[in-house]
């Protein structure tokens, strides 16, 4: 009986010592060797940029010249004022713009650039003096009787970062404080001029904001404008439909070195661009050119130009070598039996530069050559193309494309001619504001939406490169954004740039597949049937032990009453 109890007893021992091991040490070993590794994620850093507030801070100085104050006016000059704008976009966007203006009177050497003969002129004699930094302003104001400026011309914005203002009518009772109020209208529609505008920002924030917070027009400019990308590849084409009519000859590298070199040289901030060029054979237009007598010519309707890029985009090849967008610039002269060949607009009127382009995509020109040669002359008919022509056309649809959309200002300005640079720098200035916004907006989404995938599906694997890219996309973003609170452009951007690459390159690791790992419901699945065999007899011990301490406990109290 002794060594029965005995028998029992040390089963009972066993049974809790085969238990005690599987729940200390079985249970916590199996959990750990088959969790899931997820890195440390900033978390509370990416909630914080779900709900986005921008300060966007611009320096603005206003130069008083000679004859636009009095004396007593002069010494009387402040040296600040700081006004703000709040625009609430939605519930999670806040835009708020600063402008800091500071005043002074003009120095005896800027005196001496505002007396030159022309406004261009004088531009660039101030130009020379000192050079603004990337995002100011600066605002000369001229006296009224100043014959610098045409009569019915208040405001000349030159190829810099300077404008013309002239004085209005100031009454001699005024104080300072009246005629800096009764200018500050006009410098702000300078400032929105030269730097952005509120229409401008609001597009940029377009992967955050619903389309009915943005205009049509500026939706328009964003649509056709290619999206942010840190390069870009830019190809030039000659398509040649009929080689044994025409021998086609074009200085594309000094076209190229002429045109469109200045202009990507002032874009350097903005991107890289990669440029090439090819002459195709044999390539025509997807759609056939319809004949009206009318004009006893050939014409392309702008319905049927949507048919157009296809066919001949097949013919055009593909950078595999590279993943930035590509820009195609087309140039199409047609064969002997479709000439000449003139594109309508939707109200059939004929289009001035004979070309249409296509948003974020690229552009095609048509170069009619038929009245070059006679009905007599030797086939192939060698013919060069006027290159500077269509240069003219490309420039200005690749401004189009990259984003550097056409200013309407108010009544009153002229704005001169960014020149051979292709681009002035308030245009680039205006430029690099919206796409430092673009790239802020699009990098907090991108990385917002990539912690709330990750904190929603647990079972996927967070390794420390996903983690290093999570946070170097937090640490850019946070840098943009204080970056443009202190006005600090070129360094926004930069910052941008780096935000949007790493939350990219984070958002498509192909490590984030989810198909990779099996849910919940699987992995039980799985280890049920390896654990529930060994276990049952766990249990049914421990229950069966339980159940005789309860037993023994029920005796024990029986014999005490």
């Amino acid at each position: 009986m002794a060594a029965l109890q005995l028998e029992k007893q040390r089963g009972r021992y066993a049974a809790l010592a085969i238990a005690a091991v599987v729940i200390i040490v079985g249970i916590p070993l199996w959990w750990k060797t088959t969790e899931t590794y997820r890195a440390w994620l900033p978390f509370s850093d990416i909630n914080e940029l779900d709900s986005l507030q921008l300060r966007l801070s611009v320096d603005i100085e206003v130069v008083f010249s000679r004859g636009t104050l009095t004396p007593e006016q002069q010494k009387k000059i402040p040296l600040s004022h700081v006004n703000e704008k709040e625009h609430q976009v939605d519930a999670k966007t806040g835009l708020r713009y600063q402008y800091e203006t500071r005043y002074r009177t003009a120095t005896v050497m800027e005196e001496d650039a505002l007396n030159q003969p022309t406004a261009a002129e004088a531009d660039l004699s101030l130009h020379t003096l000192t050079e603004s930094s990337c995002g100011s302003v600066v605002v000369y104001v001229i006296p009224e009787s100043s014959v610098l400026l045409p009569e019915d011309v208040k405001v000349y914005v030159g190829q810099r970062r300077t404008a013309l203002l002239r004085s209005p009518p100031f009454k001699s009772s005024w104080s300072l404080n009246e005629v800096i109020s009764n200018l500050n209208p006009r410098v702000e529609q300078i400032a929105s001029t030269m730097s952005f505008s509120h229409q401008d920002i609001t597009a940029a924030l377009s992967d955050r904001v619903r389309m009915t917070k943005v205009t049509k027009e500026s939706m328009a400019d964003s649509m056709r404008a290619i999206k942010s990308s840190p390069g870009y590849e830019i190809t030039f084409s000659l398509l040649n439909p009929d080689p044994k009519s025409h021998s086609l000859h074009w200085d594309i590298e000094g076209a190229l070195h002429s045109y469109i070199q200045p202009l990507l040289n002032k874009l350097a901030p903005i991107a890289n661009f990669s440029v090439d060029s090819q002459i195709l054979y044999y390539a025509v237009l997807g759609v056939n050119p319809r004949f009206d007598n009318s004009v006893s010519a050939y014409t392309l309707n702008a319905d049927s130009l949507s048919h157009v890029i296809n066919p001949v985009e097949a013919r055009l090849g593909s950078n595999a070598a590279s993943s930035n967008p590509v820009l195609n610039f087309l140039l199409y002269v047609p064969d002997a039996h479709h000439s000449p060949l003139f594109i309508r607009d939707h109200s059939r009127r004929e289009v001035p530069t004979n070309a249409f382009h296509s948003p974020r995509w690229g552009g095609i020109m048509v170069y009619n050559v038929n009245d070059l040669y006679g009905p007599e002359s030797e086939r192939p008919v060698d013919i060069s193309i006027n290159m500077a022509k269509v240069m003219g056309v490309f420039l200005a649809q690749l401004r189009l494309m990259l984003g550097v959309h056409q200013t309407h200002p108010p009544s009153g300005f002229v704005l001169q001619s960014p020149g051979s640079a292709g681009l002035a720098d308030w245009e680039l200035d205006r430029l690099m504001w919206s796409r430092s916004v673009e790239n802020i907006a699009t990098a907090s989404t991108t990385i917002t939406s990539l912690a709330q995938l990750l904190d929603q599906i647990g079972n996927i694997v967070i390794n420390d490169n996903i983690a290093l890219q999570v946070s170097s996309a937090v640490t850019s973003l946070q840098a943009a954004v204080a970056e443009l609170d202190a006005g600090n452009l070129v360094f926004a951007l930069q910052y941008s740039r780096e935000a949007i690459l790493a939350s990219e390159r984070a958002f498509f690791d192909p490590s984030l597949l989810h198909l990779l790992y099996f849910p919940d419901d699987q992995k039980f699945a799985i280890y049920i049937p390896l654990f529930l065999p060994m276990c049952v007899p766990i249990v049914l011990s421990l229950l069966k032990i339980v159940s005789e301490v309860k037993k023994r406990r029920a005796e024990k109290q029986a014999k005490s009453d």
